[in-house]
């Protein structure tokens, strides 16, 4: 009688197939959220464009790093709007600008829809005023590079592949990580960042016009109008679905955290004037003046990524608009069609782009002024914005009892909406009646 018992498998030889099982979950989840992840992350860091390079820096150089407080405050606000915008194209399958003439008529589609465009493009104007500064700064004339960067952003939606887009510009924002390494070339105070962070403060100075003022240029530039609009697009262009949600939100996450780092590294980068007394113009003239400071290599990186943060905000804008128009008029509108079978949506982004190429050639321009004055006028428009968000996230009828707000969401968005108004109440009051607020 053969009593000697089975083989059995010993727990070393068991183990490959578990690990290779749960590998392939990890290795499944991981693919499933580099499929999703694009207009969250790009919606977010292209909002890092010319014009935030602008503000932030002009921020760092006029008030150090005393308000990098209000990018720790900014970064939920962000992630809650972008979230929103996310939940809404993926219930619906439509773009922003769809839903607002479908839900609140042709009165109100018509105001959101123009208000969009001439933000959008005044938007653009500042991203052709940044290549056109630093194209002056690194010798290079602007009748050249300017309309070289519009023929360029043109060919960028030209594929007819809605992935190859985005994959080209997923890598324009991973670029922006440079800003980081920047930022730690000037050195700041460890100290003075985290108490920074913190610890909402105004300055020496106290609470001025010009610092409410720039206060509104960063709000206005860290959530923009035209972010509503180009995210729920890019979601119904994308083809994103209920099951893709959850990996959605990890995109605006990660988008928010990434372009909040990022604003914060060139607050930083600015903050070197400020230390030193020295004059701000531009960031173009920065770059000229941190050169002798913190190296050759940050000048340069200055003003190559002021480029690159034009070309990526550029083409978000541009699209934003061009989806916002094609959905309104009912046209093919797609980043997956070829020219011919969508010749409105791609006319709209072509003639938008290169007439704000022309405006900032007109010579003498205020670049800066236009700029800056730009973000002050997005941070006005926001809260118009922001209230048709809200209204669409508590339609139950559209998005049902799964995704409608929850009443914390609603709680965060009216708090929102009325801070906003109220900066802009007070900036109104500054530019009318200049003597009611005292100036320091």
């Amino acid at each position: 009688m053969n009593n000697s018992l089975p083989p059995v498998t010993s727990a070393p030889e068991m183990l490959p197939k578990q690990h290779a099982v749960a590998k392939s979950k990890w290795h499944q989840r991981v693919m499933l959220l580099l499929m999703v992840v694009g207009p969250g992350l790009i919606v977010m860091e292209a909002d890092n464009d010319a014009g935030a390079v602008s503000t932030y820096t002009q921020a760092g150089a006029q008030y150090g790093l005393h308000l990098l407080w209000l990018m720790l405050l900014l970064l939920p606000v962000c992630y809650f709007m972008q979230e929103m915008v996310a939940r809404l194209g993926i219930a619906t399958g439509e773009g922003h600008a769809a839903m607002i003439y479908r839900r609140f008529g042709p009165w109100w589609g018509v105001f959101s829809l123009l208000d969009l465009l001439v933000v959008n493009f005044l938007t653009l104007v500042t991203e052709f005023a940044g290549i056109a500064l630093a194209a002056r700064q690194m010798g290079l004339s602007p009748i050249l590079t300017v309309p070289l960067s519009a023929l360029g952003l043109i060919l960028i939606v030209l594929t007819g592949s809605y992935r190859r887009w985005e994959r080209f510009t997923i890598g324009l924002c991973v670029l922006d990580a440079f800003w980081l390494l920047m930022a730690a070339a000037t050195r700041p105070s460890p100290r003075q960042v985290a108490y920074n962070l913190i610890v909402p403060n105004a300055g020496p100075h106290g609470w001025t016009p010009s610092l409410v003022m720039m206060i509104v240029a960063i709000v206005g530039t860290t959530i923009a109008p035209w972010q509503l609009f180009f995210q729920q697009s890019a979601v119904a262009d994308k083809r994103l679905r209920f099951s893709d949600l959850k990996n959605a939100r990890i995109d605006t996450f990660i988008g928010s955290v990434f372009t909040v780092a990022v604003a914060g590294g060139m607050i930083c980068v600015g903050n070197v004037l400020y230390v030193r007394h020295l004059p701000f113009t531009d960031p173009a003239q920065m770059a000229g003046l941190l050169g002798p400071i913190c190296g050759y290599w940050v000048q340069v990186g200055v003003l190559l990524f002021m480029v690159n943060a034009s070309v990526l905000g550029g083409t978000a804008i541009s699209l934003a608009s061009s989806w916002a128009v094609a959905e309104v008029r009912h046209w093919p509108h797609s980043l997956q069609m070829p020219f011919r079978e969508a010749k409105g949506f791609y006319v709209v982004y072509g003639v938008g782009t290169f007439a704000a190429a022309v405006v900032v050639l007109i010579p003498r321009a205020p670049l800066q002024m236009v700029i800056i004055g730009v973000q002050v006028l997005a941070g006005l428009m926001l809260p118009s914005a922001i209230v048709f968000l809200q209204l669409l996230l508590n339609d139950r009828e559209l998005l049902g009892d799964d995704l409608v707000n929850r009443p914390w969401n609603n709680v965060i968005n009216w708090v929102v909406i009325g801070v906003l108004f109220l900066l802009s109440l007070v900036l109104a009051v500054q530019q009318l009646v200049p003597s009611v607020l005292h100036t320091a």
